[in-house]
């Protein structure tokens, strides 16, 4: 692995457990869906989008 997606794929551990952790709710939800949308484009290996999409659930949820 290179370490872009070492690093991706640290970010994509990180945010799941937070999402995991949020309280139910609109915000959660929202996490949810930008961490679903950076699944899809981490199996596309699209590291750029998948970033983008994390840090949008990481503030979904802050």
């Amino acid at each position: 692995m290179t370490p872009e997606q070492t690093n991706t794929a640290e970010k994509m551990t990180s945010v799941k457990a937070a999402c995991d952790k949020a309280p139910a709710g609109p915000r959660k939800d929202r996490a949810l869906k930008h961490y679903q949308a950076a699944e899809k484009a981490h199996e596309a290996n699209n590291y750029a989008e998948t970033n983008k999409e994390l840090d949008a659930a990481a503030k979904a949820i802050s």
